[in-house]
């Protein structure tokens, strides 16, 4: 059955019409109003609810869909897809950002090594002699619902890793415990497809739009602390930031 809208419509807003509608939309999604997998109404229909134009609701509802919130199937119509995990660009982890919104993750350790770092990751942390890594990787989950594939490179003489407590706490709240103090890191932002290993733990099919974060964190004393590179499922995920003009 499909979902009618009840979103308040002022038309004396300098706000316009069709973003009232994306702004109403989204916080269906976001109180469990709309919850994913709904089924809404055909623009006709729903443009006649809200007594507005069939283009301004074409526009809300395009606005939607490239942002990921809702789906048009054929021979389904349009749906609201499962819900994004939004993500401020600051220095944090993923399970501290989840944690902090109410969610509880959950971390499958994949692998996990202790020995020398190979030469790339060896320059890319600039580590001493003498210095290993903890190389480990890990699936981070919401619910039943995979969300990233994590790989990462921890030099050993901040702190002391276990597979145990990689798979019962965030990385970064171990380093913090062990008197790790972040100050900045050096990040990279990107997109790719699912391969075959990706799209099986994620629970996508190959070929699916994946976000990609390559990431250098630095301590208060100048380490390079870890690297690492992460995949995220693209439509449970995202990165918000706020630009300012200089």
């Amino acid at each position: 059955m499909a979902t009618s809208l009840n979103i308040p419509i002022d038309r004396s807003s300098p706000i316009p019409l069709y973003h009232q509608v994306v702004q109403g939309i989204e916080a269906m999604i976001r109180n469990g109003a709309l919850e994913p997998g709904s089924k809404l109404e055909n623009e006709i229909e729903l443009a006649a609810q809200l007594n507005l134009s069939r283009p301004t609701m074409r526009k809300a509802m395009d606005e939607l869909v490239r942002a990921g919130l809702l789906v048009r199937k054929r021979g389904v119509g349009t749906q609201v897809v499962s819900n994004q995990v939004r993500r401020h660009l600051e220095l944090s982890s993923l399970y501290d950002d989840l944690s902090r919104g109410g969610q509880e993750p959950t971390t499958k350790v994949l692998s996990f090594r202790h020995g020398p770092a190979e030469p790339e990751i060896a320059d890319r942390l600039q580590l001493p002699s003498g210095v290993g890594v903890y190389h480990f990787s890990r699936l981070r989950s919401v619910g039943d619902k995979p969300l990233a594939l994590m790989e990462n490179w921890v030099r050993d003489d901040v702190a002391q890793l276990t597979e145990e407590g990689l798979s019962q706490h965030g990385m970064y709240q171990i380093l913090r415990e062990a008197g790790v103090n972040f100050r900045l890191a050096n990040q990279r932002i990107g997109a790719t497809v699912a391969d075959a290993y990706q799209a099986d733990l994620l629970q996508t099919s190959a070929g699916s739009a994946l976000v990609t974060m390559e990431r250098t964190a630095v301590d208060d004393t100048g380490r390079n602390v870890e690297t690492g590179r992460h995949v995220y499922r693209a439509d449970s995920y995202s990165f918000e930031m706020t630009l300012v003009q200089r």
